[in-house]
């Protein structure tokens, strides 16, 4: 790769807040179902707890946004990506096993 190209490349600059690892996430839900509304429950605590000031996260209703849900190959609700930082992850279900979505985020 040349200077120039790598000058244009388009690579994401780490996130970092008080020398922290910025998350980034997007839970995608179908509507007001109990396993969506579970989710955002539990994600929400999650994020709360253990990256408070350090998070970005989007909820994205598929029913309202079905655009959302075709652009990032969606397959199942409830649905976790977190985003950054790198590598992406995905977690389907409600979310309800704190310690495995905490394992399985890299956050512990």
């Amino acid at each position: 790769m040349s200077k120039k190209d790598r000058k244009n490349s388009k690579v994401q600059p780490v996130k970092r807040v008080s020398g922290k690892q910025k998350y980034v996430l997007k839970l995608f839900v179908t509507g007001n179902l109990p396993n969506s509304s579970r989710a955002v429950i539990n994600i929400n605590a999650i994020c709360r707890k253990h990256l408070p000031g350090r998070y970005d996260l989007e909820i994205i209703d598929i029913y309202q946004q079905p655009a959302q849900a075709i652009k990032e190959d969606i397959i199942a609700a409830p649905l976790l990506i977190k985003k950054f930082p790198l590598p992406e992850e995905r977690l389907i279900g409600d979310l309800s096993d704190h310690e495995n979505v905490l394992k399985e985020l890299r956050i512990v």
